[in-house]
């Protein structure tokens, strides 16, 4: 079974005879196997399995325990999550648990299905007999070890204390491990497993609710929040309180002794790179290259208006020595004449003419002249709407159709020359009124001034209340104030602008005008940091009070006084023997100060 690890494989596996036991610490969070009689375990890992498939061979490999990140990246784990043999603290599947052994054999370097060696392993207290059962059947039936011996972890260790004279005979054990927390009473130097207590409370819901704070804390981060990574923080920054009250208000205050308890986490960041603003020779060096192109550009533009210019002077001279040639031409030449040079007609080469000599005058840029256009445009008329004056009687049906036609756009010719005749007259009525203005500017400035004032304010007022009235839901009783007094105010607030320096516009007057796109405030360095503050001390503090995360069950400072009460014993004196020596292992009690916080609970 091909194994996927960053732990070495161990080569003393056969040094060792076959009365040499192996012990296994098989705990909820680690799993720990070594030989009896050394003081460490050989191998420990995360008591998790994983099985992915591989992306190109479609090979399914196993993953236990810890690995490589960038090794993830080959394999598909999108149906394969990290998998567990417990369910609180009891080993549940252990199909999941026979590769947990397997890998832990094969690391410690077993050549063989075959395990020649007495085994050690720890349970949870109280372990059903059914999951004892399936241990044992798992153990003796697939590796074939010789014997068994199943016991309590924290008893060992009080055991081991007590033989080292740490504790005292009469005692309690108290183990806040991954997902459970017991105490087991030890009176005479055994301990007594009917007065043990458990609470469903431990090191996973202290990483769960870390991991829940710093994600409403930090909602942009949540990527960075991995398992392993809030194990690894819980792990190096908690701490237990002994007061927590006083400690929130420490923090709420915001003293000085709460600014030094505050821990911050630097996430990857780089700084975006900072524009210089040019200097004075660049912005001279890009103003004269930018001048140098715009002169390229108006010479090439002037090259090609000349060169357009000389192609109409030629045509047009070309159109009038052939009209001079028609001339002379007697009248029975003609229709041959003008089979030679591409006309039908006389009119078709005038008519060319004309069209040659208005793309010349707009080449140069000469004004259209009125009366040119109104003489040449009547007899194209006639010769465009030569159906409208005949009457209906005298035409063909599809002559009719096109009289309609004619009808139709001679209408509209004429709509649009009426168009551009009150365009024009508009025109010279504004020109009118602003030779009049400058004229009253020229005679009273003072006035002038103080009546463009008094416009100014009076369009405001409108366009404002207008605003008043769309934003409240009323009617405008039809006004289009958006559009021409818009307009009239900005002619105005322009010619103020223009005459008195201290003038200033109202913001948002004209309703044309954009609104403002709110500024993006780019990512700095505080951005990317992560500040535990409260949080601290407020995770471990759920073993104190599980309520506070839906455990309605009691913490561990009402723990001991529960076990106690338990024992069916008449001695006045054993409450107080047990509460003198108090060993606290397990994975959780390695946060600061939890010990401190015992001592002050039990005095």
């Amino acid at each position: 079974m091909p194994f996927i690890s960053k732990i070495q494989r161990q080569s003393d596996f056969n040094l060792f005879s076959s009365g040499t036991p192996i012990v296994i610490d098989n705990g909820a969070s680690y799993f720990r196997i070594g030989w009896a009689g050394e003081t460490e375990p050989r191998v420990v890992f995360r008591n998790i399995v994983q099985r992915p498939r591989h992306k190109t061979t479609g090979e399914t490999v196993t993953i236990v325990g810890d690995h490589d990140p960038a090794l993830l990246k080959y394999f598909d784990c999108t149906r394969s999550g990290p998998r567990s043999a417990f369910d609180s603290n009891v080993v549940y599947q252990f199909e999941i648990m026979e590769y947990i052994l397997d890998f832990g054999f094969d690391r410690m370097g077993a050549k063989g299905p075959e395990i020649d060696h007495p085994v050690l392993i720890t349970e949870c207290v109280g372990n059903p007999v059914q999951s004892r059962s399936k241990m044992g059947e798992l153990l003796f039936e697939t590796y074939g070890v010789p014997s068994i011996a199943f016991g309590v972890d924290a008893a060992f260790s009080y055991k081991y204390n007590q033989q080292q004279g740490v504790c005292d005979k009469d005692g309690l054990a108290m183990c806040p491990g991954f997902t459970t927390t017991h105490v087991i009473p030890f009176v005479d130097g055994e301990p007594i497993y009917k007065g043990s207590c458990r609470t469903n409370i431990g090191g996973f819901h202290v990483t769960d609710h870390l991991k829940q704070l710093l994600s409403l804390k930090y909602p942009y981060h949540l990527a960075r929040f991995t398992w392993e990574k809030v194990e690894d923080l819980k792990m190096e920054h908690c701490y237990i309180a002994q007061h927590y009250a006083s400690e929130a208000r420490l923090f709420q205050k915001g003293a000085k002794e709460a600014e030094e308890k505050t821990r911050c986490w630097q996430l990857p960041w780089v700084p975006p790179p900072t524009e210089e603003p040019p200097s004075e020779e660049e912005i001279a060096r890009k103003a004269a290259i930018k001048e140098k192109q715009g002169q390229r550009l108006r010479e090439m533009a002037e090259a090609k208006r000349s060169s357009r210019i000389n192609e109409l002077e030629n045509e047009l001279h070309g159109l009038e020595f052939l009209l001079n040639q028609l001339e002379q031409v007697e009248e029975s030449d003609i229709p041959s004449f003008l089979a030679e040079t591409g006309y039908v007609s006389r009119q078709e080469i005038e008519s060319a003419r004309s069209k040659v000599m208005q793309s010349l005058r707009k080449a140069k840029g000469e004004p259209k002249s009125e009366q040119a256009e109104t003489e040449k445009a009547d007899p194209a008329a006639n010769e465009k709407y030569s159906l409208i004056n005949i009457p209906d009687d005298m035409l063909t049906p599809n002559q009719l159709i096109e009289k309609k036609k004619q009808l139709s756009l001679k209408s509209m010719s004429e709509g649009r020359q009426r168009l551009k005749q009150k365009r024009h007259e508009e025109e010279l009525e504004r020109e009118r009124k602003q030779q009049l203005e400058e004229e009253k500017r020229l005679e009273n400035p003072e006035l002038y001034l103080e009546e463009l004032r008094a416009r100014y304010k009076d369009l405001s007022e409108k366009v404002d209340q207008r605003k008043r009235l769309k934003t409240n839901g009323g009617h405008t009783n039809g006004n289009n104030l958006s559009g021409a007094v818009g307009r009239e105010l900005a002619r105005i607030s322009s010619r103020l602008q223009g005459l008195d320096p201290t003038f200033v516009p109202k913001a948002e007057t004209a309703s044309t005008q954009p609104a403002e796109v709110p500024r993006v405030r780019p990512l700095t360095k505080e951005d990317f940091q992560i500040i535990f503050g409260v949080e601290r001390f407020r995770c471990p503090e759920i073993l104190f009070n599980p309520n506070w995360v839906g455990v309605d069950q009691v913490g561990l400072d009402e723990m001991a006084g529960v076990s106690i009460r338990r024992l069916s014993c008449k001695d006045e004196k054993l409450e107080e023997r047990l509460t003198n020596s108090i060993l606290v292992t397990g994975g959780s009690s390695l946060f600061p100060g939890i010990v401190d916080a015992w001592k002050l609970e039990f005095g």
